[in-house]
């Protein structure tokens, strides 16, 4: 364990949007707590563009991801490269690292199993839900708390508005994409990627889409149902639907069922391309009135979401807001921080990130009982 209070040397794997825009700016701000000493990348542009903005040495500078993580000379690692982490996260924990790591943490059950089995025994892996991080989600769970907790709530319902990527980093003023990514080094990592998807669900299409969907986006809600009421008890009705008939290949979704303590659930993730912007918008009703989180787009580093809570107030209804700009990202850095010095457990670790696993392989299930797809891998167990 590294020593409390120090800086922690990190290598960053992944140097995408994600990376672009909100990890490598926020490390840099936190110099107190990090410093950056390696990146890794398919693209030696992007490397070269970002090592230098970063003062990273040439030297540690990878186009191989697990070989940076092999050579060592850092305190921890961040994943925030694409697909499935299992491998590079199990080669981090084999080699005594720390591992902050974007969603999804695995496509498949197995590679979480190996995962739980490299990091037993302590605090090892934080997967990388920074919406229980933010300020209005704490306070939400605060006022929860004081409520009575979870058996107070009646019902959760979860409304996402995803606009289309170039909606929601019209600010950010990104370069082209990288065009020297070598093309034999993409053909092998999708072909991996099918294989572990085969694995989690099978070859259905529609099954395929709506996985991608859950572990890649909608794991963000199952986070936050986890954290306020419990991982769903059931998965009862799933739907997925086109934007039109000659519109984007992935659909939109409808997910509802029970929570652990007899509440209900209910799931919208509309697939919006053409949406002027994100929105998601997360409400907790209970007897005596709700609170209702809107967050905004993730990518926006410090724009606030807005808790609004519902009560009866002088026998009339009262409606109170609460807004931080205390970044979301920036605490889980600082969670993580406190995890690898300290033995801080993270809100998310392995075996919270193979719970969302199970759950998006039990819509895929159900999915599949109720429109006939032939659904198989582990979600057809």
């Amino acid at each position: 364990m590294t020593e409390p209070g120090k800086r922690i040397r990190i290598a960053v794997a992944g140097l995408g949007i994600i990376a672009r825009t909100v990890h490598l700016p926020l490390l840099q701000r936190r110099a107190d707590l990090f410093e950056i000493v390696a990146l890794a990348d398919l693209s030696p542009s992007r490397l070269t563009e970002l090592g230098e903005r970063y003062g990273v040495e040439p030297a540690r500078r990878y186009t191989d991801a697990a070989r940076m993580v092999t050579d060592g000379g850092c305190d921890a690692v961040l994943l925030a490269t694409s697909g499935s982490h299992g491998d590079l996260a199990a080669l981090a924990l084999r080699a005594g690292l720390p591992v902050l790591c974007e969603k999804p943490l695995a496509y498949t059950l197995a590679e979480t199993a190996r995962l739980a089995e490299l990091g037993a025994g302590s605090p090892a892996l934080m997967v990388g839900y920074m919406k229980q991080y933010d300020p209005a989600v704490a306070e939400a769970a605060r006022l929860l708390a004081d409520l009575g907790g979870a058996e107070r709530v009646h019902a959760v319902e979860v409304t996402v508005l995803h606009a289309g990527g170039d909606r929601q980093l019209r600010f950010a003023n990104l370069p082209p994409a990288a065009d020297d990514v070598p093309a034999e080094e993409v053909a092998r990592l999708s072909a991996a990627d099918r294989a572990l998807l085969d694995t989690a669900v099978g070859a259905d299409p529609g099954a395929r889409f709506l996985y991608q969907i859950l572990i890649n986006s909608i794991s963000h809600d199952l986070s936050l149902l986890r954290l306020f009421t419990g991982a769903p008890a059931t998965v009862e009705q799933v739907a997925t639907w086109p934007l039109r008939p000659d519109g984007p290949a992935e659909p939109s979704v409808e997910i509802s069922g029970r929570l652990p303590g007899g509440a209900r659930y209910g799931i919208r993730w509309l697939n919006l391309p053409d949406y002027p912007a994100y929105r998601e918008t997360v409400t907790l009703h209970h007897a005596r009135g709700s609170l209702e989180l809107v967050f905004p787009s993730p990518y926006l580093l410090n724009a606030p979401t807005t808790l609004t809570v519902v009560d009866e107030h002088g026998g009339g209804e009262r409606r109170a807001a609460y807004r931080s700009v205390t970044e979301a990202f920036e605490q889980e850095l600082v969670a993580f921080h406190a995890m690898v010095t300290a033995g801080a457990a993270p809100l998310t670790g392995i075996a919270e990130g193979a719970a969302d696993v199970r759950t998006s392989q039990q819509v895929v299930r159900r999915y599949g009982e109720l429109t006939g797809a032939a659904i198989g891998g582990e979600a057809a167990s």
